[in-house]
């Protein structure tokens, strides 16, 4: 794959150029505004397309035997890597000794059945060759246990200055729950009552405006609901006076890079105070999608994780894992249905308890 920049004055109109050279099918890779030179703001859009269609739309139909002289050298090259890279794996292998290999496969074979990556253990494990610490199973399972503890991150909770928090995820993860839960705590539940408005861009669900609209009548709290960025910006300059303004997206696949892009659009809106973006994804996250929805979200400027539906599973490896390869800062958990009980600020301790008891059980 080759990445290409494409740059227009809003996100939508650079992922349109990129559209207009290669067809529907380009990756978004990332889209960000930048101040240029001249002072103007503008809008980079990166997409990834096969290299084969960039050098044709780029530089149109190459002579096949060039081409395929250059394939023929890739080709071994990449062979050679891959030859190198296994020689690299069988020399880690090797440098365990063979009293300890039991004790570290079996318990690598543990943290990897509960959803740990490989490529974390390794790069973990490597670190300690010729320590006693491989030889004694327990030992060795502390020693995870405390660099997982180490690695994880906790974003913490700070209200002392207005802001706006935007929620965005896949669809059907418990947003509009979320928020309306955020919304009780900073409005009734902290150690001063803030002043709250809550704010729908949700316009793609149906029913989404009735939800958010519905709790905050029972709170008594202002809502609105918008369509566009410009009535994105008015929202948010009539409730310039409200501590917190909690904004509901609408729930979107990774793969729909329309509703992206628009959410792009919104995140990158000049605004007169901090915007933080929040991903919320459930405990009960697939491995298989975690690539997807880190690499589809994050040109957001992902500030924070909120989790939810830690009541819908027994098994947390998996969401630990997440945690640990994308480095992000945790922020609130989701621990149920009910509006505001079920809501709770991150702890790597809480987490860690629910893993450990699944380890247990094995």
């Amino acid at each position: 794959m080759v990445n290409e920049t494409f740059v227009a004055s809003d996100p939508k109109s650079a992922y349109e150029q990129a559209v207009e050279k290669y067809g529907e099918s380009v990756e978004l890779i990332s889209a960000k505004q930048i101040k240029y030179e001249d002072g103007k703001l503008r809008s980079e859009v990166c997409i990834a397309v096969p290299k084969d269609l960039f050098m044709e739309k780029s530089f149109g139909k190459i002579s096949t035997g060039d081409h395929a002289s250059e394939k023929d050298e890739e080709e071994t090259l990449l062979a050679e890597l891959g030859e190198l890279k296994k020689q690299l794996s069988l020399m880690k292998e090797d440098m365990l000794d063979p009293e300890d290999e039991s004790v570290v496969q079996k318990v690598k074979k543990l943290f990897m059945k509960k959803g740990i990556a490989k490529v974390w253990l390794d790069d973990i494990l490597a670190s300690l060759m010729g320590s006693t610490i491989l030889g004694d199973a327990t030992l060795l399972v502390s020693y995870l246990l405390e660099e997982i503890d180490e690695s994880l991150k906790v974003h913490e909770e700070t209200l002392d200055e207005p802001k706006i928090m935007m929620l965005v995820g896949p669809t059907g993860v418990g947003k509009t729950t979320t928020i309306a839960k955020l919304a009780a705590r900073y409005a009734y539940l902290m150690d001063k009552p803030y002043k709250v408005a809550l704010l729908n861009l949700d316009s793609y669900k149906v029913g989404a405006f009735e939800q958010l609209a519905h709790y905050a009548d029972i709170m008594q709290l202002e809502h609105i609901t918008v369509e566009s960025v410009e009535g994105f910006a008015a929202g948010l300059e009539a409730l310039r006076d409200y501590d917190v303004i909690l904004v509901d997206t609408a729930g979107m696949s990774p793969y729909d890079t329309k509703k992206l892009i628009k959410t792009v659009e919104f995140v990158q809106t000049d605004i007169p105070r901090k915007l933080e973006v929040s991903l919320v994804f459930s405990a009960t996250v697939k491995y298989e999608d975690m690539d997807d929805i880190y690499n589809n979200f994050s040109f957001l400027d992902i500030d924070s994780v909120m989790i939810s539906k830690f009541d819908e599973t027994k098994h947390f490896g998996t969401l630990l894992n997440f945690m640990l390869l994308y480095k992000l800062p945790m922020s609130y958990f989701s621990t149920g249905q009910e509006v505001p009980d079920d809501l709770m600020v991150a702890s790597k301790e809480y987490l860690l308890e629910q893993f450990i008891g699944d380890l247990d059980e094995a």
